[in-house]
């Protein structure tokens, strides 16, 4: 599988790049900034500048070109304002929906997080985030992409344990980044889980029992 990047030079981005590489698949790496491409190569992926809050969506498309699949795990990042929330973490998804669109990427996971489900009305940076993903994944559920909206809770550095909870009800919780990499991998080739909103953290079951208790009464 040929599988596009939004944010490749992120800390999920480049667990996720390693994992599907050693799978055998091929990345396309976007990055805004051409000082990352080195990094992004060492994890495997093919970097190519685009920056989603400047690109047209047919630069966009031609950027992922040959993509089967596209994964959003962009985002204006920690220090960012509220408008940048706006314009990255809710256009720049929308603007990769429509370039997979205009690409023939028939795939789309969103890593949003959890409490977009139910975002605040308040003007904050945080609460801005939420309904920016919100809005984002609205966007995607109602395209006719084999999309799935991945909102896990709070997000560690910590080592991967390979054991997670996965489930289509909100709940509290942390999880390592390396552990959302391995779900989003095992995702891309999981047909039960199009069109599925799942929030993720660490649990007690392992990556393969966590899917077939979310997802083996679907399809």
């Amino acid at each position: 599988m040929n599988v596009a990047i939004a944010g490749a030079h992120g800390k999920i981005a480049l667990r996720l790049s390693r994992v599907l590489t050693a799978e055998g698949d091929g990345i396309i790496g976007l990055i805004r900034n051409p000082d990352h491409a080195g990094e992004v190569s060492q994890a495997g992926a093919a970097p190519v500048v685009c920056d989603l809050e400047q690109a047209t969506v047919e630069e966009i498309a031609t950027a992922i070109d040959g993509a089967d699949a596209v994964v959003f795990a962009a985002g204006a990042g920690p220090g960012s304002g509220g408008d940048r929330k706006l314009t990255m973490d809710r256009d720049g998804a929308i603007k990769l929906l429509s370039a997979a669109e205009a690409a023939g990427a028939r795939r789309y996971l969103m890593v949003s997080g959890a409490g977009a489900e139910d975002p605040p009305d308040g003007d904050e940076v945080w609460e801005t985030y939420l309904r920016a993903k919100a809005e984002a994944d609205a966007a995607l559920a109602a395209s006719d992409r084999e999309w799935t909206i991945v909102r896990p809770g709070g997000l560690t550095d910590d080592p991967g344990a390979g054991s997670v909870r996965i489930d289509a009800d909100p709940f509290s919780g942390s999880v390592p980044r390396d552990d959302v990499a391995s779900v989003l991998a095992r995702l891309l080739s999981d047909s039960r889980s199009v069109r599925r909103v799942l929030y993720v953290n660490s649990g007690e079951q392992s990556i393969e029992q966590a899917f077939e208790a979310a997802l083996g009464g679907s399809g």
